[in-house]
C-alpha cells in the first residue's frame, strides 16, 4: 500500500466523517478504504470516538457557591441579583 496515498486521503478525514467532503474526493477515499485495512481502522476509530463523545459529554456544571464567589471576585454582583 502506498503510504503517501493514505496520508493524502487522511488529511481530509474530518470532512469525510462530517459528510462535508467534496464528492470526487469522497469517492476516491471510499475506494481507497475498500482496499486499505489500516485506513478503515482509522476511520472506524474516529467515528467511534465522536460517537462516544456525543453520548457521554455533559455540559460542565459549576456549583452555585463557586459561581457566586467567582462573580463576587470579578465584581459581577449584578449577575447575582445584587451589588
Amino acid at each position: 500500500m502506498n503510504h503517501e496515498t493514505c496520508r493524502h486521503l487522511l488529511e481530509s478525514l474530518s470532512d469525510y466523517v462530517d459528510g462535508s467532503l467534496d464528492d470526487t474526493l469522497c469517492v476516491e477515499l471510499e475506494h481507497h478504504l475498500e482496499s486499505c485495512e489500516n485506513c478503515r481502522i482509522v476511520v472506524d476509530t474516529l467515528r467511534q470516538t465522536i460517537y462516544l463523545y456525543q453520548v457521554t459529554a455533559q455540559p460542565p456544571t459549576v456549583p452555585d457557591e463557586v459561581r457566586q464567589r467567582l462573580y463576587q471576585r470579578l465584581d459581577l454582583g449584578d449577575y447575582l441579583g445584587h451589588k
